[in-house]
């Protein structure tokens, strides 16, 4: 028996964290891993959000990712 939980993330909020999961695993911007156990969890992730979201399909999808990080970054 698997033990899961679920974690609501709004779609900007999907969309950010998938772009940030697809250039870190594409080496753009290498992470420390203590075990390759997370490396395999980021990879999970990432395939279950690539599974849901269409934007990264989009031809505008740079687009919607900058209009997704300043929806979500904080205000000064």
């Amino acid at each position: 028996m698997v033990d899961e939980i679920s974690i609501g993330l709004s779609r900007e909020q999907a969309l950010v964290l998938f772009e940030w999961l697809a250039r870190t695993g594409a080496g753009e911007q290498p992470a420390v891993f203590e075990d390759q156990a997370e490396q395999r969890v980021l990879w999970n992730l990432e395939s279950a959000l690539e599974s849901v979201l269409t934007e990264p399909l989009r031809e505008d999808y740079r687009q919607l990712v900058a209009a997704a990080r300043a929806r979500i970054r904080d205000v000064d």
